[in-house]
């Protein structure tokens, strides 16, 4: 941190969230005081001159996994879900214009009254010009999840890391609601995720980015101030990315 302030250690970042983050306890919908919460905090980390762009799931409103569980067809249940994180992204603009910044709401689904198209290159022109822009609608195809979206969406637009915010400080070895000797990871290579079936993210998303080196960061977003800590490069969470030299004692992963 300088005299002035903190300083972003990324320039562009894609930030993941759960629709179940927006609901807080009441286990559905939008909490307001939550929304409000998020968007003072984003609102900070545009103040720092960050490029951020968002992708938000809609399993407050509607899991299309579920509802296919149940019996209903599951293309027809993802795109439910998918108009389900279109309400979040509106949500969480109008609550972020109020405070006085600037959004973009960039749809996967054509809904021009709502929305604007998702284009890869109005996206980045988008961040450039210091606007939030929000991804809405996940990939526009069923049978991908809001993980695998993001994991899309900050390749294509060159992010520098892909932040997924949890209710959990870190990944774990094993369910630390459950088990009071689960240990944190500091940090783990792709490979290591997809063997030991961590459920950090889906497999699909943990493969794009494996391919494309873009580390992950997993940490809390309950704990005020986390999302501009850790953009400012502060050692929270676990970092999920390449592996590192074995040989060398300081770069192995480890709990």
């Amino acid at each position: 941190m300088s005299e002035d302030g903190p300083v972003p250690h990324y320039r562009r970042v894609l930030l993941k969230l759960s629709g179940e983050a927006l609901c807080g306890e009441q286990g559905y919908g939008i909490d307001a005081g939550i929304l409000g919460r998020l968007a003072e905090e984003l609102e900070e980390i545009a103040g720092l001159g960050v490029e951020l762009a968002l992708v938000i799931g809609g399993g407050n409103i509607f899991r299309g996994l579920s509802a296919a569980a149940d019996g209903m067809d599951r293309a027809s249940a993802d795109y439910m879900g998918m108009l389900a994180t279109v309400m979040n992204a509106l949500a969480l603009q109008d609550a972020l214009e109020r405070r006085g910044v600037f959004t973009r709401v960039l749809s996967a689904i054509s809904m021009q009254a709502l929305a604007e198209p998702y284009i890869r290159r109005r996206a980045i022109r988008h961040l450039e010009k210091g606007r939030v822009v929000l991804f809405a609608a996940g990939t526009g195809n069923p049978y991908f999840t809001t993980d695998t979206a993001a994991a899309l969406r900050a390749m294509e637009i060159h992010a520098d890391v892909l932040l997924k915010a949890t209710r959990v400080d870190g990944i774990y070895d094993k369910d630390p609601q459950r088990h009071a000797d689960a240990r944190r990871f500091k940090r783990l290579d792709y490979l290591e995720v997809l063997s030991r079936g961590l459920r950090v993210m889906d497999s699909t998303a943990i493969s794009l980015c494996k391919e494309n080196d873009l580390p992950i960061i997993v940490f809390d977003m309950m704990t005020r101030g986390n999302i501009r800590r850790v953009v400012c490069g502060e050692p929270i969470g676990t970092v999920v990315g390449p592996a590192r030299d074995p040989a060398n004692p300081s770069t192995r992963n480890a709990p």
